[in-house]
């Protein structure tokens, strides 16, 4: 929107929809760039995380994509088992691994990363490569504050958060159980 526009476009003037529109499309990219690692892009992440100094175990690394550590646990399976990823005892810790890639996982991190900045450079494609670096340093920012803040640990806290917080509106009646991010089996009548 423009200062001078005295019919502002509510849509495109949003930012929930200019980041759904542009993570849509880095999405669709990523599926067909990442879509052969196991896990696709959050795999692609997985191996992003694990190949950073120093090594962390499966917590942290959940934590920090905001994966629920079930799935981060058949994630990391999965890339174990196609010899991308290895789990290695924690030597300050022996009750924890740590996850750290392979040679192989390395090289595909690495050939991915390449055909994923083509992706990324025709989504800029409208920006001249300085305002495309400075949105990257400005929402780089904005996701560590936020990240900082609210390091998204327990996905369905935040949403009941935001839940209550919103215009009072029918809701379900309250669960008796706490959420844990784990699905829950339906009960037999």
């Amino acid at each position: 929107m423009t200062g001078d526009d005295p019919h502002p476009d509510l849509i495109t003037d949003d930012l929930g929809w200019m980041l759904g529109v542009l993570f849509r499309a880095h999405l669709r990219g990523a599926e067909h760039t990442l879509g052969d690692l196991p896990g696709g892009p959050r795999g692609y992440q997985v191996l992003v995380a694990a190949d950073r100094k120093p090594a962390r175990n499966q917590g942290a690394i959940a934590e920090e994509l905001g994966i629920d550590r079930t799935v981060l646990t058949y994630l990391i399976d999965d890339l174990e088992r196609d010899g991308l990823v290895a789990r290695r005892p924690d030597p300050a810790d022996r009750r924890s691994r740590l996850v750290v890639p392979t040679e192989a996982g390395r090289a595909a991190a690495r050939q991915r990363r390449e055909a994923l900045c083509q992706v990324e450079n025709r989504l800029m494609a409208a920006l001249t490569e300085e305002e495309g670096a400075t949105l990257r340093a400005l929402l780089r920012r904005a996701a560590c504050a936020a990240q900082a803040v609210d390091p998204l640990t327990d996905l369905c806290a935040v949403a009941e958060e935001a839940a209550d917080r919103a215009p009072a509106r029918r809701r379900p009646a309250a669960r008796s159980t706490p959420r844990s991010g784990t699905t829950r089996r339906p009960t037999s009548p």
